[in-house]
């Protein structure tokens, strides 16, 4: 069940939601918009033929500043890390669904490829998965509303929250774009093998 803007209040005023920084105009009649922070990690050219996922990707890309009055400009095709202003955190028994706006789907601009599922139990802001499919470019300015985060509840408290010794979250506490780390998985596995 997704929850009313009625429930997420609720939820907010007793703490098990915690969004912040929010402004109590964000808050639709479903979900809450969240806003762009100051930072896209950017991919740098490079020598290398491919990504291997085996290795830790962070030499791949650089961080670069957005603006308030000078934004970033996504070019079409090209696909860029950023990150909400908002740090998130979930109780044990609610999920969420991060989403784009229309208005900013509307002229291309795609914020999350496949990761647009945000576990119980999390803490951070999210990194957002940025893709111009337009023909032009595209201005991204600093705290410009960029998606909205909708709530569901679980049919039971979930036994393993993310961030949980035994789950090997890798992405929790995050306060910025984050690259990938699915490099870890590989770690993890090679040190468990006889």
């Amino acid at each position: 069940m997704v929850l009313s803007d009625r429930s997420i209040r609720e939820e907010l005023a007793r703490e098990r939601i915690v969004i912040d920084p929010l402004d109590e105009e964000d808050i639709q009649p479903a979900s809450v918009d969240l806003h762009l922070d100051r930072e896209v990690m950017v991919f740098t050219n490079s020598r290398r033929p491919y990504i291997d996922v085996k290795d830790s990707l962070e030499s791949l890309t650089e961080r670069v500043k957005v603006g308030a009055e000078e934004p970033f400009i996504l070019h079409p095709g090209e696909f860029v890390l950023g990150s909400t202003m908002e740090n998130i955190e979930l109780p044990d028994d609610l999920v969420a669904r991060l989403e784009g706006k229309s208005s900013l789907g509307r002229i291309g601009l795609v914020i999350h490829s496949t990761a647009g599922f945000v576990d119980p139990g999390w803490k951070g802001h999210l990194t957002l998965e940025l893709s111009n499919l337009s023909r032009l470019p595209i201005t991204l300015y600093y705290g410009m509303k960029i998606g909205q985060i909708s709530f569901l509840r679980l049919t039971t408290p979930a036994d393993r929250l993310y961030g949980s010794e035994s789950l090997n979250s890798k992405y929790q506490g995050q306060t910025g774009p984050t690259a990938s780390r699915i490099h870890l998985e590989f770690q993890h596995r090679d040190s468990q093998e006889p």
